[in-house]
């Protein structure tokens, strides 16, 4: 049986929602507010969930160094303190939009790849305030 482990970082960050192609009326017509020239910020939580089996000497399923060195290079590093849509290269105008959802799916994907065989990324949370967040699961 898998144990199942969540580790919440934080970081703050700017974005605006934009279709490269699309005229800026059009944006706005699409995604409102979020759309305007001028970005806008949000203090994220983002709560990552890894699984695995308990090791019989540790008593872990993953090494907390180990994921908090990884958290902190895939997300903190990568957008605590940033534009999301000029200073992450997959977001820049013409990649992804930096919705929850791309943003939850793109640190899944992110973390993973660093973790390797060493735990199970299940699901990654991204929430932008108290009202609204995303998750990106893995499909059983």
């Amino acid at each position: 049986m898998p144990a199942f482990l969540t580790r919440r970082v934080t970081f703050a960050a700017a974005h605006r929602y934009r279709v490269a192609g699309w005229s800026d009326e059009r944006n706005e017509a699409v995604f409102g507010a979020c759309a305007r020239p001028n970005f806008h910020g949000h203090s994220y939580v983002c709560d990552v969930t890894v699984s695995g089996a308990i090791d019989e000497t540790t008593g872990m399923l993953v090494d907390l160094g180990l994921l908090d060195r990884v958290l902190d290079s895939e997300v903190r590093q990568r957008f605590d303190h940033r534009n999301i849509n000029l200073d992450v290269p997959e977001f820049a105008d013409g990649g992804l939009i930096p919705t929850g959802e791309n943003l939850a799916r793109f640190i899944f994907d992110r973390v993973q790849q660093a973790l390797g065989d060493r735990a199970r990324v299940d699901a990654v949370t991204v929430a932008e305030d108290a009202t609204l967040s995303a998750t990106y699961r893995r499909e059983p």
